[in-house]
């Protein structure tokens, strides 16, 4: 393959990139999960944060109908439901926030009820991210999802954030269940498996709209 090949294929996987929020029942074989992975391991982390350690990024495959699908997702309703309440108190007392946030509460009430979604596709994913100094395991965390979704799309795999994981990064039971240090490392997490239908066009910005050069 040619630069000229090689950059088609990679354009029309970065158009092809959706959220997917139904998926089939059938399993993708485990050879083409730990394929996303490996993208998701040569992603760009931070080295001056994280110095010579090359723990620095870890990945738990939690597969749906496993008991530690239904122990994370029970750790998770029990977080979701502290953080709403939280939430609903400072709404209570400030009406502006309390506008901007619903939204965001009728999401926060919908995990607190069943917990986060993450049974609904055959493999739930979480990536660890390790802390440092200056802290930019946020940003590190997003290069890591963005180079595993593109590879999930170019196998033809769906695709769907669950960034709400990020919350269970204090959460000792959460973190105990993966074999994570709590506290050491920030969390993020995913959905993967065969997509049910194929995914809604998206409208974008003209890029002429959007750039400017100066």
């Amino acid at each position: 393959m040619n630069d000229q090949e090689r950059n088609q294929a990679l354009d029309e996987i970065i158009a092809a990139r959706r959220s997917i929020r139904s998926f089939k029942q059938d399993s993708p074989p485990r050879a083409m999960i730990e394929a996303v992975l490996q993208a998701g391991l040569l992603a760009p982390f931070a080295g001056l944060a994280v110095g010579s350690s090359k723990d620095y990024r870890r990945f738990v495959v939690i597969p749906r109908g496993s008991e530690a699908s239904v122990t994370a997702a029970e750790i998770s309703k029990r977080q979701m439901n502290v953080m709403l309440g939280v939430l609903r108190q400072t709404m209570q007392q400030d009406a502006t926030f309390a506008e901007q946030a619903k939204a965001f509460a009728r999401v926060m009430e919908m995990a607190a009820e069943h917990g986060l979604p993450i049974r609904k596709a055959p493999y739930y994913i979480v990536v660890a991210e390790r802390k440092g100094f200056p802290p930019a395991e946020a940003q590190s965390l997003a290069h890591c999802l963005e180079n595993m979704w593109l590879k999930a799309t170019a196998l033809g795999l769906g695709f769907q954030l669950i960034s709400a994981t990020g919350e269970m990064s204090g959460n000792r039971d959460f973190c105990d269940l993966l074999g994570i240090p709590c506290g050491e490392f920030r969390l993020d997490g995913c959905l993967i498996g065969y997509p049910d239908r194929p995914p809604t066009p998206v409208e974008r910005p003209r890029l002429v709209d959007a750039m400017t050069w100066l």
